[in-house]
Parts: C-alpha cells; structure tokens; sequence
C-alpha cells in the first residue's frame, strides 16, 4: 500500500509500539504527548516527529501534520482525551480514519454513535488498532476476544518451495494451521511439502506478525525435502 502519514496521540506502551510498527511499514509518523518524557519509549533513531503539548490543541495537531494526515490513532490513558482527540481530528480536520482507545466499555457505543470507532481496553492490540487506520493493510482475518491471538493469510514465497510447512513455524509464537493449494483448503500436515503459489493460514501471537513476515521474506529454513 501506499505511504500515508499518521497522527498518534499518546505515547504509552501502545502509542510508541504503533509508531515504530507505522515506520518501519514505511508511513511517516507524528507522535503528540504532554509529557516530554514519554518520548523516550520510542525506538532509538525514530525518524517521526515529535510534538510536546495535549493531543485535542489544534495547533499541536496542525504541528504533528494534521492536515496532511490520512489517520489517527488517539491512545493516551484518558478516555475523555482520547475521544475529544479523535473528534477533533474527524469533524475539524477531516481526517477519515481515525480511532479512539476507550478504558470503559459502557461508552464505547455512546461514541460509536458518534461516528468515531473505538477500540476497548479487553479486545486491545496494536494489531487492533491498525486494521482501524490502515484499511488497506494487509491484516488478519480473525482475532481472539483478548487480541493475543490473530490468524493470518499470506502467500508462500517461491523459496520455500520444497521446504516443510513446518519450517515455517515459529516456536511459541506461530503455526500453519490451514494450506490452500489450487483453491482446495487442507488442515496443515508436518509432512506437507510447501508449493509456489500455495497460500498458507496462520495461527499467531499477535505482537509476533511483522517477525513472522520477516522469517517468511527470509532466508528459507531447514533442508529440501
């Protein structure tokens, strides 16, 4: 997909998880905080901007890049904040995707009526948080009611033809659970030798997607078969 520029405000554990995975997908990144301190959770050599300054001043939205965003992700740890953040952005700026971290799942329909997704603390994941901004993503088909395990579709790369599916596996952290080979589904075997074009469906921990996606862009394991 193409590189878009997005606004987070809060960089909490989730906030700075989510612009180091934004950057590193190639997006450009702004992350807003009252707290100068905060910056420091994000990854050594961020190349994003940083604006000091509560996330609903529409000044310190315009200096994170407001106007040019295509979304936003409002994840500080105050609900009120984070709701005025994500109104702000889609009534004001007219941002078009844009999503609200909520502690209390009361309100969350209140603020769905609104017009602003939200994404309550129970079903919680970065993954979570980027199908909501980047609908363009490739991203997964299903997640669990905790958000700890998703499960995703990828196509198998030319250079593992050959190889096992099980070299695909991750210890702890994912397993091909389903192959699809000329558009017939079969539940994953260990002896299955992997094909060009098959599609393989992924059971994974959540947080491991883009390690996953690396091992699969890697260098092949295991010998021939």
């Amino acid at each position: 997909m193409n590189a878009v520029h997005v606004v987070v405000v809060g960089c909490g554990r989730v906030g700075s998880g989510l612009a180091r995975t934004l950057e590193e997908s190639g997006h450009t990144v702004a992350v807003v905080d009252r707290r100068s301190k905060a910056f420091e959770r994000l990854p050594e050599g961020f190349a994003g901007k940083t604006v000091l300054g509560v996330g609903f001043d529409r000044d310190r939205l315009k200096a994170a890049g407001i106007e040019e965003a295509s979304a936003l992700a409002a994840v500080t740890n105050g609900d009120n904040s984070n709701i005025l953040v994500a109104r702000v952005a889609r009534e004001t700026f007219g941002v078009a995707n844009v999503v609200a971290r909520i502690y209390d799942p009361r309100r969350a329909k209140i603020y769905e009526r609104l017009g602003v997704p939200t994404i309550a603390t129970v079903e919680w994941a970065t993954e979570r948080v980027l199908q909501r901004i980047l609908p363009e993503r490739p991203t997964s088909e299903w997640i669990d009611s905790s958000a700890k395990v998703c499960l995703i579709e990828r196509p198998v790369p030319a250079k593992w033809a050959g190889k096992k599916i099980t070299d695909l596996d991750l210890a702890g952290l994912a397993r091909v659970a389903v192959l699809t080979r000329l558009g017939e589904g079969t539940v994953a075997s260990p002896d299955t030798v992997l094909q060009e074009g098959d599609i393989i469906h992924v059971s994974i921990d959540g947080s491991s997607i883009e390690f996953f996606d690396q091992h699969l862009q890697g260098a092949p394991t295991g010998g021939s078969h």
